[in-house]
This record gives C-alpha cells, structure tokens and sequence, in this order.
C-alpha cells in the first residue's frame, strides 16, 4: 500500500510534544520526544518535518537546539533528510516494517485474545432458532436468493436507523455478509487503484487489508489517546483530496474512544469540501458502557453533506460474528448499485442467519442491558488483573467498544506476543493496527470479551511469559478480529 507524503507544521508538533520547558540538554529531549510521537503513530511516517526556523519560533527554543534535534534523529534512524529538500519522519533499519502475513489459527487451547468478539449466550441462540422456524419454513419454499437482503431485515435495519434519530427507508439498507464485505464492496465501486483513502492510525487491520488489497494510496491521520485532531484531519482532507475516508467514531477499534458531536459536524464539512466519500464503521456503537448510546455519524450531516456518507453497521461486535451479518446504509441509488457489483461474487447471504439476526435486532432492547454489564465487569477485571501484574503498564478506560489499547512504556509488543504464545495466550502486538507499518511496537489491544476469570488467567500467562525472559523464535499465526 504506496502512501502520500503529509507534513507537519511547526505549530501542530509543538502542541504534540509535552513541556520541555528547564530539560537538559534540550535537543536530546527534543528528539527523544519527536521519536516517541513516531513510534506511537502521532505523527506519520514519511511526514515532512517542520524547517528549522518554523519549529523553533514554535516552541520558543533557538534554531541551533532544533538542527542538534534533528541531527539525533538522523543518527538514530528517525528521519532523513535531503539536501535542500527537506527532512522526513522515518524508522531505524531495525524497526522497519515487515510485512505481516495472518492465516486461520489451528487449533489449540491457546487463551485468544487477538479477536474482539463476544459470544452468544447459548440460551439465547436456542430460543432465537426456535423463533425463526416458522418463518424459515416459508422461506424454504422460494428460491433463496436475495442480493440485498431479506426485505423484513432491511426493515428492521432501517427502522433502527430512524429510532436512532436518522431517518432510513429500507431501500436505503444493503445487507451484507459482515461489516467487513461492505468495506470491501464500496471500495469495489467506488475506487481505482492508485486512489487515495484516508485512515486513521490505528485502525482496524481487516480495513487496512482490505484498502491496500485494492492497490490505493493511505493518507494517515493519528488518533491519539486524547482522540482526534481535528485540525490534522481537516489539513489531510484540503491538502491531499482523498477519494475516500475510512473512519470508526463510534468506540474506536482499537483505542475504545468516542468521536465528540463538534468533531464530527468539523470532519463531514471539511470532506463535504474534499469531495470525499466518508465510509463510517459503526460496527461497535451500540456497546456504549459508560455513556449514552451515539447516534448516527450521519445524523451531523446536512442534506448536502449526507448523499457521499455511508455507515456501515454489524452484528459481530454485539451479538456474535459467528451469524456473518452486517449492512451498509447509503442512497437508494448507490444501494442498488452496490447490489448489482455484488452479484459478481456473491448473490446474497444465508436465509436463516438473516432470520436470526432479525430475532435478535427485535429483542436487542432486552438483550443488550445484559451484555453491557457481563462487558463491564470483564473490563474491570481486566485492568485489576494488569495493574496487579504490570504496574508500570498504562491505559485510558474506554467509555466503550470491547478492548483496552495498553502502552507498555517500551516497544516490546512483538517480542511479548511470542513469549506469551509459549504461554498459552495469543495475542497481537499494536504494530498491525498501524497504517504505517513499523510503529505502535509499544501497545497492545487487550480484549475483555472473554469471562473475567479466564482473563486473569491470560494475564497471569502473560506475567510468567515476561519473568521466563525471551521465547525460541517460531512462526506465529496470526488472526484478527
């Protein structure tokens, strides 16, 4: 996936770095910070950095202080420069990316925490199935084949939609086999290799699969543990125009935050500008665990703005992805159109797990309280069992989604992922939710889906892993979700 070169302004990283103010000696810290803000995915790979000048009037430092910075940063391999070109972000030759490659994991009694997925209550299974007998008996007697969906889902889709405060008619809802196969569809239509797509970073590594499996071109935009700069979005959406912007406002996977209502009228009106289509993941918006439930992203924008706006929605993140049902909603005209390329490869989803969903969407009101409450008492067990055994590790609560985006305080992510494997415990290192390969070797996504006692059990593993000390290199699946 080829990118496109952004730059930084001098006040833009001036407001990341932290206060520098009385340290000595200030260039070494100047680079120590401005490295950490790479290696964390705050400002891009390959970003140009500020002229000298700029960033010392920025920060109130002399010009000699900042070229000292930048002289570091060159030596230890965190940019590079040309002369009379300018100087780039970059990673040491032994951080560099490789290229990572997942397969289907094997069986094994490994503890997974690489999937963010709940389960089904299996109660709740059984009397959903019971529930759909009859009308799956009346369906056997068609020919099945729908390739927008069943129309009593799409309904009930749309009906959801207008309850949440964005009013949807059903020929508006496309129902696909996963949030992920929506993705996939809208970059089908509405993309050429060669285009470009803004992403954030982190963001979720099926997405990112999928947008560099169509040949385009990522602009990066970061999303801190303080959440979105908006300022940054809208200079990637006037300076780069991308065709496209692939977003997850609602309980961001990985880092679990919430876009605010003012950032998301900011984000519609500058890509409204762009002519950019926003693609918005609300796969995890109904898991709201200490605030109210989002409403649509769409609702924010006006009718001039809504046409080029298309939420994607699933039940894997809040019921189970093991029914493969997700949706997209957009223009009737777009749906249709989306409908017709799915043909191609696909001529509509399974009838019962679509009749089941429909169960499930139908009880959602009194399904769900439960499952937030067994999620929040999996994260509070979750981040005791962490503080009991990795102290000096540090995190933000998420107000909700199902995962804590953990900063080890050194990049030891990939290192600890194999160790843990040897310990029955398989998770991912942060490095494959980055749009720029080689950073977030700091973090880890650590899901809470699992019961809370087998998750203290995982961190347990995890803790004998790290005092064993390195594990014999090995070849690691990996798997995602």
């Amino acid at each position: 996936m080829s990118h496109v070169e952004p730059s930084v302004s001098g006040r833009q990283l001036a407001a990341l770095l932290p206060d520098l103010t009385g340290l000595r000696p200030a260039y070494r810290h100047l680079s120590e910070a401005i490295s950490a803000l790479v290696l964390d995915g705050r400002v891009a790979l390959h970003a140009r950095l500020p002229a000298e000048r700029e960033l010392a009037a920025a920060l109130g430092v002399s010009r000699p202080t900042v070229t000292s910075a930048y002289d570091l940063l060159r030596t230890h391999g965190y940019a590079r420069s040309r002369q009379g070109s300018g100087t780039w972000t970059a990673l040491p030759k032994e951080s560099a990316p490789r290229r990572v490659t997942r397969a289907l994991p094997a069986p094994d009694t490994a503890i997974d925490l690489a999937r963010a997925a709940p389960g089904l209550p299996h109660q709740v299974l059984d009397d959903a199935l019971a529930a759909v007998a009859p009308a799956l008996a009346r369906h056997s007697r068609t020919p099945g084949y729908d390739p927008f969906g069943l129309p009593e889902l799409r309904a009930t889709i749309a009906e959801r939609y207008t309850r949440r405060g964005l009013p949807t008619r059903p020929e508006q809802i496309l129902v696909t086999s996963g949030a992920q196969h929506a993705l996939t569809l809208v970059l089908g239509l509405l993309a050429a290799p060669g285009d470009r797509v803004m992403v954030e970073n982190p963001s979720y590594p099926n997405a990112l699969d999928a947008i560099r499996r169509a040949h385009l071109r990522t602009v990066a935009v970061p999303v801190s543990d303080d959440g979105w700069d908006v300022e940054i979005i809208e200079s990637a959406l006037r300076q780069a125009v991308p065709h496209l912007a692939f977003l997850i406002p609602e309980f961001h996977n990985p880092t679990g935050l919430l876009m605010p209502d003012e950032a998301r009228g900011r984000v519609l009106a500058a890509a409204h500008r762009a002519g950019t289509w926003l693609v918005v993941d609300e796969t995890l918006a109904d898991l709201a665990l200490d605030v109210p439930a989002p409403a649509p992203f769409a609702c924010r924008a006006a009718p001039d703005e809504a046409s080029r706006v298309i939420t994607v929605g699933s039940m894997s993140k809040s019921h189970w992805g093991g029914l493969r049902i997700g949706w997209l909603r957009a223009s009737a005209q777009l749906v249709t159109e989306l409908a017709a390329q799915r043909i191609a490869t696909d001529l509509g989803g399974s009838v019962l797990d679509q009749l089941l969903a429909q169960v499930l969407l139908d009880r959602a009101a009194a399904l769900l309280p439960a499952q937030l409450e067994r999620l929040r008492a999996r994260r509070a067990a979750l981040a005791e069992a962490l503080t009991e055994h990795f102290p000096r590790w540090t995190w933000r609560l998420p107000p909700g989604g199902l995962a804590l985006w953990v900063d080890l305080g050194e990049p030891v992510a990939a290192e600890l992922a194999e160790r843990a494997l040897a310990f029955g415990v398989r998770i991912e290192g942060g490095g494959l939710f980055a749009a720029d390969p080689g950073v977030f070797g700091n973090r880890l996504r650590i899901p809470y889906t699992l019961p809370a006692e087998v998750l203290r059990e995982a961190v347990q593993r995890m803790a004998s892993a790290v005092a064993a000390g390195p594990a014999p290199a090995r070849r690691r699946t990996r798997w995602i979700a």
